[in-house]
């Protein structure tokens, strides 16, 4: 006697227009619904989006408050350095080469983290 075997049920496919061109495609199961994207929620000014951009603008002043403050320092500390008994070659060999270098160092550290901070936030819009 031959065995039976039950009848396979198909596979279930939901079938849709794709595109204007006129390609049938065969869509896959239903996956969790993404959430928008921030760049929808910055330009529709939602609350989300506020906080996103008040975040960027945050880490923007945290590091340009840092900046100032080591560059406040380095200004703050001249008028020390002036009072110190030193011939006048020195004092202005400190002010030409000591002050210079470190300055152009906080610039340079202040350019590189808001790129970071506008790379970041670039990241997290786009993901």
């Amino acid at each position: 006697m031959p065995e039976h075997h039950p009848p396979r049920r198909p596979r279930r496919e939901t079938v849709t227009y794709a595109s204007a061109v006129g390609s049938w495609s065969v869509l896959r199961p239903r996956t969790r619904p993404q959430h928008p994207p921030a760049r929808s929620e910055i330009s529709e000014q939602t609350t989300l989006g506020h906080t996103y951009v008040r975040s960027l603008m945050r880490s923007q002043l945290r590091a340009a408050l840092i900046g100032l403050g080591w560059l406040t320092l380095l200004v703050g500390s001249l008028p020390l350095l002036l009072a110190l008994p030193a011939p006048e070659a020195a004092v202005w060999l400190a002010l030409g080469i000591g002050v210079h270098p470190v300055v152009w160092a906080v610039a340079h550290w202040y350019v590189r983290r808001a790129e970071r901070n506008e790379r970041d936030f670039t990241g997290l819009v786009e993901r």
